[in-house]
């Protein structure tokens, strides 16, 4: 694992605390958007691609997206091996799913990060929507690449289905907000956490906000609602993971989505969006989890359950 600094890889933790041992998310980099009124980058067929990793729930929100929205044959794609060691992610199509960068044959993540900016101070993540006609990243934000998804391409795919309708937005923002902070990031705010005080924290906070959605979802199908919406398709990659990483790996084993009966329904439910199920990897996602986090898990040993969302 490591980062770029001014253009250079640097071998180091991608865990970034704060003084008080919890975990600190970076901001991503880059941030531009997609739209007619943009100077720059228009929607256009076949001119951007997607950089993701099967693993990953940010990336997955965005593959979720690109099926939901049609754009399969707009937006090309590129899977990263599930292995981020010591250079970062990696193409290797040796792993069933992963496949080699499309575009340039480039070996590492890392390497487009420099194409686009040679001096680039940044970490490498995923996933990454790049612009083949001025050979650039158009942005590297998950929430904002769903956002240009779900509307920038519609005239294209004469698909208008709408994940963020202006009705529901409020709701839908508030949602965003305590999900994100609480569940998303939360569990890697338990996982990373240095201290058992940090630690203690981010738990507690993350099972009180999964009992009060549980709670929600008693008297609503979904989050907001009985359609599913954007915030819906922000929760679920995290709990698709949840019993099969968060638990052991991050320790995050007060209960397991399983032991919530309005959680379990809700994310059956999910599954039987065909969007949400073909994006759903579980060998990439236990491999990355356990091979890469050496720290976490020294031996690297792969657990073989448990079977889960029967």
């Amino acid at each position: 694992m490591g980062k770029l600094i001014n253009g250079e890889w640097k071998v180091r933790s991608i865990i970034t605390s704060n003084d008080s041992g919890a975990y600190d998310r970076l901001p991503r980099t880059f941030l531009d958007t997609i739209s007619k009124k943009d100077k720059l980058f228009q929607p256009e067929s076949k001119r951007y691609h997607l950089y993701v990793s099967y693993a990953c729930p940010w990336a997955c929100r965005t593959l979720i997206y690109r099926k939901l929205k049609q754009l399969d044959n707009h937006i090309s794609v590129s899977v990263v091996h599930p292995d981020m060691l010591e250079d970062g992610w990696m193409f290797d199509s040796s792993f069933p799913g992963a496949t080699e960068d499309h575009l340039y044959g480039k070996k590492f993540l890392r390497q487009i990060y420099q194409k686009a900016d040679s001096k680039v101070t940044t970490s490498v993540t995923v996933p990454v929507l790049w612009d083949k006609k001025t050979e650039t990243i158009v942005n590297n934000e998950s929430s904002e690449i769903i956002r240009i998804f779900n509307s920038s391409f519609n005239e294209l795919t004469n698909n208008y289905e709408d994940f963020y309708p202006m009705s529901k937005r409020k709701e839908i923002e508030k949602m965003n907000q305590l999900v994100y902070e609480s569940v998303n990031n939360g569990v890697y705010k338990s996982g990373f956490a240095q201290t058992q005080q940090a630690y203690d924290s981010a738990v507690t906070q993350l099972f009180t906000t999964l009992d009060y959605i549980d709670e929600i979802l008693s008297q609503s199908k979904y989050l907001v609602g009985d359609e599913y919406t954007e915030a819906d398709l922000r929760l679920i990659p995290t709990l698709l993971r949840f019993d099969t990483v968060y638990v052991t790996h991050f320790k995050c084993n007060i209960r397991r989505i399983i032991d919530y009966p309005n959680l379990l329904r809700y994310v059956q439910d999910m599954l039987l969006i065909e969007a949400v199920r073909q994006t759903y990897d579980l060998n990439h996602i236990k491999r990355h989890y356990y091979f890469s986090h050496q720290q976490i898990n020294p031996y690297r040993i792969i657990p073989k359950g448990p079977v889960v969302y029967p």
